[in-house]
């Protein structure tokens, strides 16, 4: 094996070579569907071409069984969405983005557009009110996806209505950074309702158009323009992960960097730069004559941004795809993946490392002993964060039983103001930034390379399973004594073996205890892979292996943000904010003012679950878009089948109060309102006992896996 000095670390990061990454990125960019805006979506001609770029340049750095892994995702097809409208009798050509949608014309029609406001339900009520139909035209509405709701919602709303297709004016969330922003995001829907995006300065010049043909149509709120698109939705397609390797000595044991190639407009930032980066990192291994003691798997990843038709989970298909259809075998095998993402770019004057819990302790240590200088790019040095979200590839990778980590991207003001729009682009590169990550994540890859155990470490979510859990919630106090118990044994447990697996790994550094688990005498990467692994090295790290994937397996769960939640804590929340509601609509404080009580309760039943939707838009939406998480198989669900539990639907009674408020009747009676309720909560608070006990179950039986490590 090859043992590895500071000197020859230094040397390695030192060649680095950003200009080599700064010109593949602007490469990429020139392979586009779209002529004017860019866009190399999943399976698309744009998208393979990207990919046969990056198996060339694969080949060139040196990287042996360099390969095409064929990914099966659904296709689609951008190449144009233009409006011709006339404005202060000036006619203008406004490019539009699109949503992964069917609508294909032959050539230019004229079309009628209709302003519904915010698209939601009042707003087609207030149409109806006008004599307005929107019967066979398309709609503009205002959007923001940040801080509102989804583009599905209204698409599909507008839809129902008769609508012939839906354009979004990026009224904030997104595409901030300037009046001409255009903005795209995965669809989460159907392919039958299409969708398109606008800037908030071309849709001011449709409102003119509008106002301007008031003596025509009898309103100011449509007119008629020229529309010419083809956006285009092909199920059952097919795309290619392109994938090198950097041979080890332990064949079977691999580290994966990873990052994606399909991109929105240029797509610069996200995710040029990244894939440009990892051959990167890769060839200043080659350069310098590394021989790694682990495989190193070099993936650029496709249909990250969207891949299949119709699911709540469109986005990171091909690592999806990747790791559980193509590569199942890789779980057990590869110790860590280095995903990437927007790398080039400071979201803050903090960088972060995000991981699985289990990597996050080993992150803090060897950042500490990072040799170059962690401020040179970011004022306030890098940190961790854990756990992974799913924003990114990342999290694909880690449910399949690979701990997984990536630059944090997502926390930044550049996510509102630049992020998937055609402003991402090399105007914002930040060169110290990219090379600080070039630097950064080649040394965590020579650490983690070094490593004769995977330094997996269950303690952070221990620390995190008692801190979330609120055990005051739970009516069954034994069942809540239970978990805490059962997580305190675990984490003793991964003390033992934190212990065991630190002396495999570094027998100069002794376990302490400290805030990461580890004092720091000796140097970095010092005698990091002086000896050979042996028979108890790889037991031990197989055993690790195998709880971290049942902790994925049985810990993760997602709410309908798509945030990572334990499993106790969907019902968790759900009982405080029914409790909340409850409480509101019976207050003897505001027994005199049921309107007030009837706002407060409305406030708190929005955070429950999805109901949230029940507040704008009808019924069929809600219901179509709450069956088809809850109702799809995997295969259209992919790594959020199943992580959804206990939904609590609660649309009749959001409109019953909202109709009530409305009404304005003082006396109103909310009895059978306040009777659901309480229903509710005693259902959710049922199935809070359920999964307190059935997370104490899983920890036991994660407990008893690394258990088996020290005998």
């Amino acid at each position: 094996m090859d043992s590895i000095s500071e000197e020859r670390i230094k040397n390695i990061l030192d060649s680095a070579d950003v200009n080599y990454s700064y010109k593949l990125a602007k490469e990429l960019e020139t392979i586009r569907s779209n002529p004017v805006l860019g866009y190399r979506s999943a399976g698309s001609e744009a998208e393979h071409k990207a990919g046969e770029l990056i198996l060339d340049r694969m080949k060139e750095a040196g990287f042996s069984n360099v390969r095409k892994d064929r990914v099966d995702v659904d296709a689609w097809e951008f190449k144009r969405a233009v409006i011709k409208a006339c404005a202060d009798g000036e006619e203008r050509e406004l490019q539009l983005g699109a949503y992964q949608t069917n609508y294909v014309t032959d050539g230019y029609e004229s079309v009628q557009i209709v302003d519904a406001g915010k698209g939601t339900l009042e707003d087609y009520e207030e149409l109806e009110r006008l004599g307005i139909s929107v019967e066979g035209k398309l709609v503009m509405a205002e959007i923001n996806q940040r801080e509102e709701w989804w583009i599905n919602f209204p698409v599909y709303q507008a839809k129902l209505k008769g609508a012939r297709g839906f354009i979004a004016v990026q009224a904030g969330g997104y595409g901030e950074v300037a009046e001409n922003a255009l903005n795209a995001q995965d669809i989460a829907g159907p392919s039958d309702a299409p969708a398109f995006s606008i800037s908030r300065s071309d849709a001011d010049c449709i409102k003119k158009c509008m106002a301007q043909r008031t003596d025509d149509v009898g309103n100011d709120r449509e007119c008629t323009v020229l529309f010419d698109a083809y956006t285009k939705v092909m199920p059952g397609a097919s795309t290619y992960n392109i994938v090198g390797e950097i041979p080890g000595e332990n064949p079977d044991r691999m580290i994966l960097l990873s990052g994606h190639y399909d991109s929105y407009f240029s797509g610069f930032q996200d995710d040029n730069t990244a894939v440009s980066m990892l051959i990167e990192i890769g060839r200043m291994l080659i350069k310098s004559n590394y021989k790694p003691h682990n495989t190193i798997v070099l993936c650029a990843m496709a249909a990250e941004e969207w891949g299949v038709i119709n699911s709540k989970y469109d986005w990171s298909t091909g690592a999806y795809e990747e790791v559980f259809t193509v590569h199942p075998e890789w779980k057990g095998k590869v110790i860590a993946d280095l995903n990437f993402e927007l790398p080039a770019f400071a979201h803050g004057n903090k960088d972060y490392v995000r991981s699985t819990y289990e990597y996050r302790n080993f992150f803090r240590r060897i950042l500490k002993e990072y040799p170059g200088n962690l401020h040179e790019a970011y004022p306030d040095g890098v940190g961790t964060k854990a756990p992974i979200q799913t924003w990114s590839d990342d999290f694909s990778v880690a449910i399949s039983g690979i701990p997984s980590t990536v630059n944090e991207f997502a926390g930044g003001k550049f996510m509102e103001s630049h992020y998937h729009s055609q402003y991402d682009s090399d105007e914002f590169y930040d060169e110290r930034v990219y090379l600080f990550h070039h630097k950064l994540y080649a040394y965590i890859l020579l650490r983690l390379d070094g490593m004769i155990v995977a330094p997996i470490d269950f303690t952070t979510l221990c620390d995190e399973l008692l801190h979330r859990f609120d055990r005051d919630i739970c009516d069954d106090r034994s069942a809540a004594d239970e978990l805490v118990q059962a997580v305190t044994d675990l984490k003793l447990e991964a003390l033992r073996v934190n212990e065991v697996v630190e002396g495999r790994n570094c027998p100069e550094r002794a376990f302490t205890g400290a805030d990461d688990g580890y004092s720091y005498d000796g140097g970095a990467g010092e005698n990091h892979g002086v000896r050979a692994r042996d028979n108890d090295d790889m037991r031990i790290e197989s055993e690790l292996l195998k709880a971290f994937a049942l902790a994925q397996d049985t810990l993760v769960t997602l709410n309908w943000q798509d945030d990572v939640l334990f499993p106790y804590e969907t019902a968790m929340n759900d009982v405080v904010f029914l409790g909340k509601a409850i409480d509101a609509l019976s207050s003897e404080k505001d027994i005199d003012k049921p309107l007030a009580r009837i706002k407060n309760a409305l406030n708190w039943i929005y955070r429950i679950d999805n109901n949230q939707y029940a507040f704008k838009f009808e019924k069929a939406v809600y219901e179509y878009f709450t069956g088809y998480v809850l109702n799809q198989p995997r295969e259209r669900l992919k790594w959020g089948y199943g992580r959804i539990i206990h939904h609590e639907n609660l649309f009749d009674v959001v409109r019953s109060l909202i109709d009530k408020l409305k009404a304005m009747d003082e006396n109103v009676d909310v009895s059978h309102e306040l009777s659901v309720l309480i229903q509710a909560r005693v259902r959710q608070q049922n199935y809070l006992v359920l999964d307190v006990r059935n997370t104490t179950q899983y920890v036991k039986e994660i407990t008893q896996i690394i258990h088996n490590c020290l005998y």
